[in-house]
């Protein structure tokens, strides 16, 4: 970091904005100001501790900070996330911090940094059976468009958010919402986003790690299957009980006496009719229209999915269940003499069947998962010849993290990586004004392959000369994986 003083002022070269910062002032990313002029990082650097040893909790991280001692060194193997460490921008600096220490008896560097991220975005997973729009609808924000819906998959539906189309190819208003909508997400905020267009939308709000709200109302289960797949699973616990069952489900609706599972449980036919197209044995597509009904259609009467019952096969006294995917809606009929089917108060083992459903079904969250890909001032960070880096990751000489949490990198060219935000430390993401994301990234490999690529080696430190009195620690993720774990390299492997 490099400081251009003026009158009042000082510059920050943190990123292409370059602001001027007043005495006492942030810039226009709040990630750096003017102490008395010297500029300063506001959050601080954080490092996970992967010791067995208790931590002290630091700025307000669940303790009483006056016990604090001042050692950051308290584990026998801490981990320097990039969270706070600042960026390399303009391209030909070192990383801020290029970190050693000796691991399992094998000298070990990681350089961090925080990249500008102008291509990134996140992918959203969202739990639920609930229709929130048609593939390619376009999300908005505050009027604004920052993405759009992908497609369904078992259970969940899927939006790809942000990219640089919307944060640089737009307007500067779609720009800036995208990047803030973006930010929250990433620091697992909540975002309430609107689905389709107008007079046809459905407002969703989307935190990490917690159930969706659907027009207002908040999600429970992800179902345990489709239609069909829910008459497979529990029949036991109908045989006997009922005479068919039909799991009403926006994707494959299911009937117990046509299905395959039915013919081989002996279940008789009962000459029931559904108004959908049929598929194969017991399985039917397209009942109802997708909504935020019974099993994710747009009806609130399951009797509509049904047709007149076949009066040389039906019987007076005939006992139906009806069942949504979720086992949260339920209704049990049995026919009358005319074979319609009038409701009847449930029996309590078909009540218990629906509850068993309900049990089997995990709870409906959202996952946001951060994507970004790793260009030139990251890798420029790392070495003065970046493909080299490119090369080392994809060879599994170095692994990647983004603060500290394990990352999927994309096969093909680049350094394309993608991490769930639930796995790193919070408050791990910023922003610039240009406008682009402020994500952590981390590079660890062994010393030697740090050489052999052409690394900055002559900025490299012990992990035990980095400046503690500002640093915050977190204990590591137990549902991480150890970023500094021998076994995360091609070479143990092949050691072994």
């Amino acid at each position: 970091m490099t400081e251009s003083k003026t009158t009042e002022k000082i510059r920050c070269d943190a990123c292409p904005v370059m602001c001027y910062i007043a005495d006492g002032k942030a810039g226009a990313c709040d990630r750096y100001a003017n102490h008395g002029g010297d500029l300063i990082r506001l959050d601080p650097l954080t490092i996970i501790q992967t010791g067995d040893q208790k931590l002290v909790p630091f700025l307000g991280d669940q303790g009483d900070q006056d016990t604090w001692d001042g050692d950051i060194i308290k584990g026998d193997r801490p981990f320097i996330t990039a969270v706070g460490a600042g960026t390399t921008y303009p391209d030909y600096k070192p990383a801020p911090f290029i970190a050693s220490q000796k691991i399992d008896g094998i000298d070990m560097v990681t350089v961090v940094t925080e990249g500008i991220f102008s291509y990134c975005g996140v992918k959203v997973k969202i739990d639920t059976d609930r229709h929130i729009g048609h593939e390619r609808d376009v999300v908005r924000v505050d009027g604004e468009p920052i993405g759009h819906v992908t497609t369904s998959e078992y259970g969940s539906k899927m939006l790809s958010l942000g990219g640089v189309e919307h944060l640089t190819g737009g307007t500067k208003k779609e720009g800036r919402v995208t990047c803030d909508a973006l930010l929250k997400l990433c620091n697992r905020e909540a975002v309430t986003m609107l689905i389709g267009e107008e007079g046809h939308e459905t407002e969703i709000i989307v935190e990490a790690g917690q159930p969706p709200i659907i027009n207002g109302i908040r999600e429970n289960l992800m179902r345990v299957g489709c239609g069909s797949a829910t008459i497979g699973m529990f029949p036991m616990q109908w045989i006997g009980h009922v005479d068919d069952v039909v799991v009403v489900d926006d994707h494959i609706t299911g009937v117990l006496s046509e299905h395959e599972t039915g013919k081989q449980l002996n279940v008789p036919p009962t000459g029931i009719k559904i108004l959908g197209r049929r598929s194969t044995s017991g399985r039917y597509f397209q009942v109802a229209e997708p909504g935020l009904g019974w099993g994710g259609t747009n009806i609130d009467d399951p009797l509509k999915i049904l047709g007149p019952f076949n009066p040389k096969i039906a019987w007076e006294g005939l006992r139906l269940l009806m069942v949504s995917t979720t086992g949260e809606q339920y209704a049990y009929y049995e026919l009358d003499a005319s074979l319609a089917p009038q409701p009847k108060p449930i029996p309590a083992q078909l009540k218990a069947s629906a509850d068993l459903i309900a049990e089997n079904c995990e709870p409906s969250v959202c996952s946001v998962l951060f994507m970004g890909g790793a260009g030139g001032s990251l890798r420029a960070g790392v070495t003065e010849n970046p493909v080299r880096l490119t090369h080392s990751v994809k060879s599994a000489l170095t692994n990647v993290t983004c603060g500290g949490a394990e990352t999927y990198v994309w096969p093909g060219g680049g350094i394309t990586v993608m991490v769930d935000v639930m796995d790193m430390p919070t408050q791990s993401f910023g922003y610039v004004p240009t406008p682009a994301l402020v994500a952590p990234i981390e590079f660890t490999l062994r010393v030697s392959d740090y050489k052999a690529l052409g690394g900055h080696v002559d900025h490299i430190v012990s992990i035990k000369e980095i400046k503690q009195d500002t640093a915050r620690k977190v204990q590591k993720n137990p549902r991480v994986r150890d970023p500094l774990a021998i076994s995360n390299y091609r070479w143990s492997k092949e050691a072994g």
